[in-house]
């Protein structure tokens, strides 16, 4: 008879043959990098962004959870001051792109909004950053081409020849002001009929982000000068070193799972910190009534003048209902009124209480002090007769 094996082994057996069967899976959903047509649609809203922003975001992607602590961080701390924003970001030990992000609040939040677009994003960097930036040169160059991307006093827009292409290069118009350009990302890559009359330009700007001396230089490898690309080496630069994956941040609580991106889908567009106070801002436009249609009625306010007016939870007298008569809180009622013994007998005349000053007694008389020792006199004068009189018939 074989021995039967022990109920360790048996169990390590199993968890060895599901291990088997699962990893196959779940490595190819982790490694199922998206393909230059989903590049392009991920990178669309952020593709005509200034060279070192793009930079930090794509470095940022690579670590989702991350993302979603610094987002979380980020609402919790806005009444900081720049300086001082950075600063506290350091002590929470957040990875370098993480730190220069935190001063453009309105992308952080973009990126938590859509954490799984941003996580493919940096899956796909993590294998090849060349990529990435392919995909990035192809969208500029259909906005250039479609004249939607342009130098004006926000960004310069330069088109240099790196390696063996021409790549385009934005940046800032001003070292100390950075400008974040709102677009829609499904119209600023189309090339425009010739019969259509653009009234506005299809890519805005809000308000700009101040970079003092904390954050502009390069001797911290957070600073913002320190960041770019070599496009013709198909890689990031950060303090003219080559960057590579090494987030050292270390979360209280992993709770980010993976989804894969939903593609061929209407593009997020980025809310711009001022919507309505951005430059060629117009309103919707009001539309005409639909024919057939009957004007508003114009009424006047109903004010407390107006007749009828009521205010609000005081019905009419007749509608209220009747008043309940309820003991106070922690008052015993007391015992029911017991009946009269006198009840059913014939009253007397009264007695005026305004002449006597005295209280109407249970029999209609007066109960006043006068009235009572008189009726006491009478009542024992007739008891003395009676006795009187039983004692003569005794005798006799």
């Amino acid at each position: 008879m074989r021995p039967k094996p022990p109920l360790a082994a048996t169990f390590a057996g199993i968890v060895l043959v599901w291990s088997a069967l699962l990893a196959p899976s779940s490595v190819h959903a982790q490694n199922a990098l998206p393909t230059p047509d989903q590049l392009d649609q991920l990178l669309a809203p952020i593709a005509l962004y200034p060279d070192a922003l793009v930079a930090q975001i794509c470095a940022a992607s690579t670590d989702p959870q991350q993302i979603l602590d610094a987002s979380n961080w980020l609402h919790d701390n806005l009444t900081l001051t720049q300086q001082a924003r950075t600063n506290a970001t350091q002590a929470q030990g957040f990875d370098p792109a993480f730190i220069a992000l935190v001063n453009f609040p309105q992308v952080l939040d973009m990126m938590a909004q859509n954490i799984n677009d941003y996580a493919a994003i940096g899956q796909a960097f993590k294998v090849d950053q060349g990529k990435v930036m392919d995909s990035i040169q192809r969208l500029r160059q259909q906005a250039y081409a479609a004249g939607a991307l342009q130098s004006n006093q926000y960004q310069t827009v330069d088109v240099q020849a790196q390696g063996n292409s021409q790549v385009v290069v934005i940046q800032p118009a001003s070292p100390q002001v950075v400008f974040v350009p709102q677009y829609n990302p499904q119209v600023v890559y189309v090339q425009p009929t010739p019969a259509a009359v653009v009234a506005a330009p299809i890519i805005t700007f809000g308000a700009g982000i101040a970079l003092g001396a904390w954050i502009a230089n390069a001797s911290q490898p957070w600073g913002w000068g320190g960041w770019g690309w070599n496009w013709g080496r198909r890689t990031v630069i950060v303090n003219n070193n080559f960057w590579v994956v090494n987030n050292r941040y270390r979360p209280r609580h992993a709770f980010y799972r993976f989804r894969p991106p939903v593609y061929n889908r209407p593009i997020y567009v980025r809310p711009p910190n001022n919507w309505h106070d951005r430059p060629y801002y117009r309103p919707p436009p009001s539309r005409p009534p639909p024919p057939g249609a009957r004007p508003p009625v114009s009424r006047p306010p109903f004010t407390p003048t107006s007749p009828g007016y009521r205010p609000p939870g005081n019905p009419r007298p007749e509608q209220r209902p009747p008043a309940v008569s309820r003991p106070a809180p922690g008052v015993r009622p007391g015992p029911p009124p017991r009946p009269s013994p006198y009840a059913g007998y014939p009253r007397g005349p009264g007695v005026d209480r305004s002449a006597s000053g005295g209280r109407p007694s249970a029999f209609g008389g007066s109960n006043d002090a006068a009235a009572a020792n008189a009726a006491n006199s009478r009542g024992r004068a007739s008891v003395a007769s009676e006795q009187r009189q039983a004692t003569q018939g005794r005798r006799r």
